[in-house]
């Protein structure tokens, strides 16, 4: 179907790029501003709506709809895809982003709170359901790997309401190249409220007869930038000499007991690795339980196609009993294995990344006692004073960041998490804004104040619970991105 283009300048620039005469023109256009209205079905616009529970696996592109259920038999989310890539020119600098849904139909609720999210990662229309991206890809969290929020609207239950979103920032990324080796716009819209019965809201389809009812992006762009080729996203292969260093920290729960109590190390580590993290911290790994330090290992290596390298250390200081791994895709260069008071260690490597030695930690502090507590974040601190930068250290702290223990770790070390809030780049997941990893916030990546070369890119608390509602462990992981410059 043809693009609908708005305004003299719009169809001069299109007479242009059929001339064969856009860079000849391109001074001249440069502040043109030229609006387009994405409304059309496939190929222009895709949807779908993934449900957990029993319709987990199956694919359902015949309604759009949300629903807040805290039961996943009837959660319901809208996924829609905008084709950004081939109706808009590579570079161009979008200054308006608008989405548009209309309601079809909802529940008795009068009004509803939707969040439109970015989806970080492709999915297919017709394939798409609450567990597989594409009918032979998972998402990395069940739902759909959701990005940033980027607005929320208030939704009535009358038919025939439009709703709209400000989508701008994630269209100008799309359209810049930004997001990878697609330039395509894709958004999540859930339902942010309470579980409620009455809480869905249907909207019309992009198929749908009446043009005016069809979900649409209206997007205002103007000239190119200087810049309209953009650098390749970093691949697996190129970050391992490149700038880009992902930490992901998990408390395995004595090697991988799920939620629904059973031990399932191969479960555990297959999620890990599919958030393709570069350096991994484990909390709660055990030589005398199946699945230990040497088995995870393998299993990163089994699921990434990459060599895992990892070092463990026990509470006692030993290489047997329960303690902490840290597990790299790049060769080690250092280990060390320090025990704190009160049957703790801290275990460290150190790999090279862009050139920079990066020493990387996994510690594991007491639970009931906050002196006990304190007192081994005085012993790590001081460890860490004795450790060159950039130092990055992960854990299970046991302590809320309200507490005094993550006040004092404050004072030498930044929290990935608060400043990822702070700078706009923490996300989690809708009903987990706070950055839970457990019942509250007590899992950290910190990182130095000495740690100039770290700038901190994004910050991520992942939904790990599959279409039955289980979780691999009875935490939640979360992964800190740095750019190592």
């Amino acid at each position: 179907m043809p693009i609908r283009v708005s305004g003299r300048s719009g169809r001069l620039f299109l007479l242009r790029a059929l001339a064969g005469l856009v860079f000849s023109g391109a001074a001249s256009i440069a502040s043109a501003q030229t609006t387009v209205t994405l409304n059309q079905s496939a190929p222009q616009v895709v949807s779908a709506t993934v449900r957990g529970g029993s319709y987990a696996n199956k694919t359902d592109n015949s309604v759009l709809a949300t629903r807040a259920a805290d039961n996943l038999e009837y959660n319901r989310r809208a996924l829609l895809k905008f084709d950004t890539q081939n109706t808009i020119p590579a570079g161009s600098t979008v200054t308006s982003a608008l989405l548009t849904v209309t309601v079809k139909k909802g529940s008795a609720d009068a009004s509803r709170n939707i969040g439109v999210y970015q989806v970080t990662t492709s999915w297919a229309e017709g394939q798409v359901t609450w567990n597989k991206r594409k009918s032979d890809t998972s998402w990395n969290s069940s739902g759909g790997d959701l990005g940033s929020k980027l607005d929320t609207a208030t939704v009535s239950n009358g038919a025939g309401t439009k709703v709209t979103f400000d989508v701008t920032p994630l269209v100008k990324e799309a359209v810049a190249g930004h997001l990878g080796s697609s330039r395509y716009t894709r958004v999540a819209l859930v339902d942010l409220d309470g579980s409620t019965s009455d809480s869905y809201r249907e909207y019309y389809l992009p198929n749908d007869a009446t043009a005016a009812n069809r979900p649409v992006l209206k997007v205002t762009y103007g000239g190119t930038t200087s810049t309209s080729t953009p650098a390749p996203a970093p691949t697996a292969s190129s970050t391992t000499s490149g700038s880009t260093l992902k930490v992901l920290h998990w408390n395995s729960h004595h090697n991988g007991i799920g939620t629904d109590g059973r031990r399932d190390t191969a479960r555990f580590i297959a999620k890990a690795a599919s958030f393709r993290p570069d350096v991994v911290s484990f909390n709660e790994v055990e030589t005398y339980n199946p699945g230990g330090p040497s088995e995870m290992a393998a299993l990163m290596t089994k699921y990434t196609g990459q060599t895992w390298h990892y070092k463990f250390g026990s509470n006692s200081g030993t290489s047997s009993g329960q303690g902490n791994v840290v597990l790299s895709r790049f060769p080690i260069i250092a280990t060390d294995v320090q025990t704190l008071s009160y049957g703790r260690v801290i275990v460290n490597i150190t790999v090279s990344v862009n050139g920079r030695n990066v020493n990387v930690a996994s510690t594991h502090l007491d639970q009931p006692s906050s002196s006990y507590r304190l007192k081994q974040i005085a012993e790590l601190t001081a460890w860490g004073k004795t450790t060159a930068e950039q130092r990055v250290i992960c854990g299970d702290f046991n302590a809320q960041p309200t507490l005094t223990e993550s006040a004092t770790m404050r004072t030498n070390y930044y929290d990935s998490w608060g400043e990822g809030q702070k700078s706009g780049v923490a996300t989690a997941y809708p009903g987990n804004t706070a950055g839970n990893t457990r019942n509250s916030r007590i899992d950290y990546v910190y990182y130095s104040h000495g740690a100039t070369a770290l700038v901190l890119k994004s910050v991520q608390v992942f939904d790990v619970r599959d279409s039955s509602g289980v979780q691999p462990s009875d935490h939640r992981p979360m992964m800190s991105t740095f750019t190592v410059k």
